[in-house]
């Protein structure tokens, strides 16, 4: 956890990590409670949390996006739109960001 604290993409691997925790639990719980028990609390806890993570994901995307020379087409089609669906943050530390962190610390 430490090494992950110590470069932007492994900072970046951390808030999408929460960030799509706090999505899955918007979308498959709070939002579910709400609608089918009336009780919006859950959403009024969960929403604003998530909406920072969201922004924090967006602005350390573009971030380590500067920083490894990603394309245009990679930042916004596969990284910043995976942070809009459910799992896609982890699709794309899977299938992107451990990659790259793997290969910094190896170097």
């Amino acid at each position: 956890m430490k090494r992950l604290l110590q470069s932007k993409v492994g900072r970046l691997r951390i808030i999408g990590l929460l960030e799509g925790i706090s999505l899955l639990v918007l979308v498959f719980i709070a939002v579910p409670l709400k609608h089918l028990q009336g009780d919006p609390a859950l959403v009024r806890m969960i929403g604003p949390l998530h909406g920072a993570l969201f922004l924090l994901f967006v602005f350390n995307a573009l971030g380590v996006g500067v920083e490894q020379q990603w394309k245009f087409r990679t930042t916004t089609w596969k990284v910043l739109l995976a942070c809009v669906i459910p799992f896609g943050t982890f699709y794309i530390d899977r299938k992107i960001l451990s990659r790259i962190d793997t290969a910094d610390s190896q170097s």
